[in-house]
């Protein structure tokens, strides 16, 4: 086994999980970015799926059904689920942000942050819930790394995420045994517009190189970590959280530690942690190191987004949870 990109051909990689095989599955936001990325996974393991936005796909993905929808809309969310002959699992992805500090608007500006990151998953999951109990489904929350962390210029998205982390948990407790729920807590994500966020391909090895794993995920491999938790292979898995983080985030205070706390011979006898793969210094593009121009992990747009308007607050629900 090995850490590289996952690949969505199937052929040759092992034993396959049929047990989604011929299953239904909706993923809100499934149109493009990590979204599509899931929804491909779940098309991939045999099951019937639906990609949930307000907006069709540029690029329409083989399997996947694209049924227009507004999230924000409860009683439109209702009709979705109650017309459907079938369901088997959710998953909760659609989601965003723009970057914008917190004294920069007013209160109601950033309900629509939180409203769109917390409230539409728990509007998708109680307009399911009758499709889930008789089918004892499974729901795979899809949150962020940015619910566990400061998230500094997305703190509303931040806090939603935290709630969505919570809800799933209480959600799995209460819903339990019938249904299933879980949550990917995923990191950064390589996706069409990692340029515009990290600053290109230089941008994007130095940001690769603060993760342990060496690299960004890929859609792809948030899909395989969905399909997972929705299979049988994660039968007695509920109430969990998986990070999908490629090991995190490298602690900031190694690489400020003095050089000679790297060498086993001259640290500290304690407290000295040898660094691994420290970035190098300066070799994101300057842009990247713009806080105006830089990106929370998952779900947040580029930072030169201009501001929204009343009438359009936040991304369109088709915009994945995670597109950094």
């Amino acid at each position: 086994m090995d850490n590289r990109p996952v690949d969505n051909d199937p052929a040759g990689s092992g034993p396959v999980d049929n047990s989604l095989r011929g299953s239904t599955v909706v993923v809100t936001g499934g149109t493009r970015g990590v979204g599509a990325g899931i929804a491909r996974a779940f098309a991939e393991a045999g099951a019937r799926v639906l990609a949930c936005a307000r907006r069709p796909p540029e690029q329409p993905c083989e399997g996947v059904e694209f049924a227009p929808l507004d999230l924000r809309d409860p009683p439109a969310v209702r009709a979705f689920f109650a017309g459907l002959p079938r369901l088997d699992v959710l998953v909760n992805n659609a989601g965003g942000t723009p970057y914008r500090h917190l004294a920069d608007a007013d209160a109601e500006r950033h309900a629509k942050v939180i409203e769109l990151n917390l409230v539409t998953p728990l509007t998708a999951s109680l307009a399911a819930y009758d499709h889930l109990r008789r089918a004892r489904g499974s729901i795979v929350m899809v949150g962020s790394v940015s619910g566990s962390r400061p998230s500094p210029g997305s703190a509303a998205y931040g806090a939603a995420k935290a709630g969505l982390a919570n809800l799933a948990a209480s959600m799995a407790v209460e819903w339990a045994p019938e249904i299933r729920v879980n949550t990917l807590v995923v990191g950064m994500v390589h996706t069409d517009l990692a340029p515009l966020h990290y600053g290109g391909p230089d941008g994007i090895a130095a940001v690769s190189r603060t993760v342990p794993l060496g690299r960004l995920a890929l859609p792809a491999d948030v899909g395989a970590a969905a399909v997972f938790l929705a299979s049988d292979a994660a039968a007695y898995i509920s109430g969990a959280s998986l990070h999908v983080h490629g090991g995190g985030e490298r602690p900031a205070f190694l690489d400020a530690a003095e050089p000679r706390a790297a060498d086993p011979r001259t640290a500290p006898e304690r407290g000295a942690v040898e660094p691994h793969a420290a970035p190098e210094r300066g070799a994101v593009e300057p842009r990247a190191a713009d806080p105006r121009t830089a990106a929370e992990p998952h779900g947040a747009e580029p930072r030169t987004a201009e501001p929204r308007t009343a009438e359009s607050p936040v991304p369109d629900a088709s915009t994945p949870g995670k597109e950094s």
